[in-house]
């Protein structure tokens, strides 16, 4: 018979049945844990126990927390070593710390339940152990046929051994083959065995994984991961800051670059202007010069003709000296031409 079937619905539970105030928070007889791996082993697995199902605030990890299951007899329970709740609220009622976990007040069983074995509970934890004789029944009994918690696991530190257990048909069925990992689907999350160092030497120890097959850090490694993530952010930042520096001193130099090189144009801007006036002044003078040779040729051909007109006039000059001395020989002679003929003739030329 389920727990719901045990339970009287015809008025408020809280005013039927007592609640986790009313029953006691502690094993009787022997408190505590048997070694210091269980306590260890326990809260690695609340640490890194973050289904992906429901909200942060939907879930419950327990460690070693008694367990009411039956309505009926208010005082029966079991205690877990560590056992997750999926779907309920992590504080009671909204606003208090759990001192157990009474089912008929929360109605959500447990999702998974895992016992760490020892001597003395291993056989109760495989569920070898008979019946007391005032009927109280077995933890395995509770967990299969009373509650139906769809997981049970059992780990023995001494053999590393994990062994799953899957509820099915109202019967636990051991999963076979599952290679240390086990993946829960109801909150998606998976179960494994993990070799590593947590609170003391290196070890095998159980712990969840992600859908990537990845292991949920525990609160020293999330801090851990901040601190690197925080270091590596300060890193980041700092070469940002230096690459902002770097990226400063080349813009100034660039700067710096291109002034020179804005100089180093106006200065040949201003060579090629002087280059240009010396040029132009250099073309005034070849000009100036041109001028000077084709004045001094102007004058040269003016002398020249002058020359050549003076040369022209002297040959004139005496050409007509030369006219003039013909005449005159040429006078002279026709004077004593008729002055031979008068004398021939018998006359005095003188008379003439």
């Amino acid at each position: 018979m389920s727990i719901l079937a045990q339970t009287d619905l015809r008025r408020p539970t809280h005013q039927t049945l007592p609640t986790m105030y009313d029953l006691p928070s502690e094993e009787s007889g022997e408190p505590g844990m048997p070694d210091e791996f269980h306590p260890h082993q326990a809260v690695l697995l609340s640490e890194t126990f973050h289904p992906t199902t429901v909200p942060p605030d939907q879930f419950l990890t327990a460690i070693d927390l008694n367990l009411y299951y039956d309505s009926r007899h208010h005082l029966r329970y079991k205690r877990p070593d560590w056992f997750a709740v999926v779907g309920t609220p992590s504080l009671y009622d909204g606003h208090d710390l759990r001192m157990s976990y009474v089912i008929w007040h929360e109605g959500v069983v447990p999702l998974i339940i895992v016992e760490l074995l020892s001597p003395k509970t291993e056989k109760a934890d495989l569920g070898k152990e008979e019946r007391d004789e005032d009927g109280t029944p077995t933890k395995w009994e509770v967990y299969e046929q009373i509650l139906g918690v769809p997981y049970y696991a059992v780990f023995s530190r001494v053999a590393d051994r994990l062994r799953i257990f899957r509820l099915s048909g109202g019967k636990y069925i051991e999963v076979v083959g599952h290679h240390d990992r086990f993946w829960m689907p109801e909150a998606g999350l998976g179960l494994g065995v993990w070799r590593g160092i947590y609170k003391g030497p290196e070890r095998l120890w159980l712990r969840w994984y992600d859908a990537e097959g990845n292991w949920i850090p525990t609160n020293a490694e999330r801090a851990e991961q901040e601190r690197q993530r925080a270091e590596q952010e300060r890193w980041r930042a700092e070469q940002e800051r230096l690459r902002a520096k770097q990226e400063q001193r080349r813009a100034e130099h660039e700067r710096l670059l291109a002034e020179q090189e804005h100089q180093r144009a106006q200065q040949a801007q201003q060579r090629a202007d002087h280059e240009q006036q010396r040029a132009d002044q250099q073309q005034q003078r070849a000009e100036q010069q041109q001028q000077r040779a084709e004045q001094e040729q102007q004058r040269a051909e003016q002398e020249q003709r002058e020359k050549e007109a003076a040369l022209l006039r002297e040959a004139q000059s005496l050409q007509r000296a030369e006219q003039a001395e013909q005449r005159a020989e040429e006078e002279r002679r026709r004077a004593e031409r008729l002055a031979e003929m008068l004398r021939q003739l018998g006359r005095d030329p003188n008379q003439l």
